[in-house]
C-alpha cells in the first residue's frame, strides 16, 4: 500500500482507492459515539441552512453540529461526545454539520471507499484497510482535517502505524490529543462553554467493532457503520 498524510479540510486529494477522514476533536468521535448510541446512519451537510432543509423534509432527523465550536440554535446536539455518550440514539438519523471533519468529507468524496474517523475508532479503521487492501499496491489518502491541530495528524500517522505495523504506541497519540494547541481552551477553567469530559472521549481508544463508512448512493452523502 501506498500511504500518503494530508491536512485541511477543503483539500483537492489525488486519486485513491480509499480517502480516510480524521477528526478527533469532535466530529467523528461523536459519529462513533452516535452510534454505539444505536444512530441508523448520519447525514453529513455543508452548512446550518442544508440542516434545517434536511428537517423540513423528514422532520424525525436529529439536527448535530457546531459553530466555532459552540452548539448552533435550533439543533438537537452539539459537537459533543459525552453528551452523545449519554443520548438515545436507537433508530434515529443524525445530521451532522461541522467546521473540519464534516466539511473535509464532503471534499474527499471521489474515492471509492470513503471512511470517518477519530481516535477512538482508529484501530478499527486500520484493521479495516488492512483486510481490505493489504499486499496490494492501493493507494489510501489520510486527511488530518483540522489544517494545523496536531490531534489529528497524530491520529493519522497512528493509522499507518497500525497498518504498516510502526510501532507508535497508543499513549503517545493521547499525550498529543491533550496537549495540543485545539484541546486548550476544553481544558480552560474560564471557558465553561467547552466540556473538558469531551476530551476524555476523544482520547480514548474504544475496541474495534466497526468502521464509519460514507455512502453516496442516496441524494445527500450520509455515514452509515459497517461491521468488522
Amino acid at each position: 500500500m501506498k500511504i500518503e498524510i494530508f491536512r485541511g479540510n477543503d483539500l483537492t486529494l489525488p486519486e485513491s482507492d480509499a480517502n480516510i477522514i480524521i477528526d478527533v476533536v469532535r466530529a467523528f468521535t461523536v459519529a462513533h459515539y452516535a452510534f454505539l448510541r444505536g444512530a441508523e446512519k448520519i447525514v453529513l451537510v455543508p452548512d446550518v441552512d442544508e440542516a434545517f432543509l434536511v428537517r423540513s423534509e423528514q422532520p424525525d432527523v436529529l439536527l448535530a453540529g457546531e459553530v466555532g465550536g459552540l452548539p448552533i440554535a435550533g439543533f438537537d446536539l452539539d459537537n459533543s461526545p459525552c453528551r452523545f455518550d449519554a443520548s438515545d440514539l436507537q433508530g434515529k438519523t443524525v445530521v451532522q454539520k461541522t467546521t473540519n471533519g464534516v466539511k473535509a468529507a464532503l471534499h474527499s468524496l471521489g474515492a471509492p471507499v470513503v471512511l470517518v474517523t477519530g481516535f477512538s475508532n482508529a484501530r478499527a479503521t486500520a484493521a479495516y484497510l488492512r483486510k481490505q487492501f493489504g499486499g496490494s499496491d492501493a493507494r489510501i489518502n489520510l486527511v488530518a482535517s483540522h489544517p494545523t491541530g496536531d490531534e489529528d495528524l497524530a491520529c493519522a500517522e497512528y493509522i499507518r502505524s497500525l497498518i504498516l505495523d510502526e510501532g507508535m504506541e497508543r499513549d503517545e497519540v493521547r499525550g498529543r490529543i491533550y496537549g495540543c494547541e485545539t484541546v486548550k481552551k476544553f481544558l480552560d477553567p474560564s471557558r465553561p462553554e467547552f466540556d473538558p469530559r469531551d476530551i476524555d472521549h476523544c482520547a480514548l481508544e474504544l475496541p474495534p467493532a466497526f468502521v464509519m463508512r460514507v455512502d453516496r448512493e442516496g441524494q445527500r452523502p450520509a455515514v452509515r457503520k459497517v461491521m468488522l
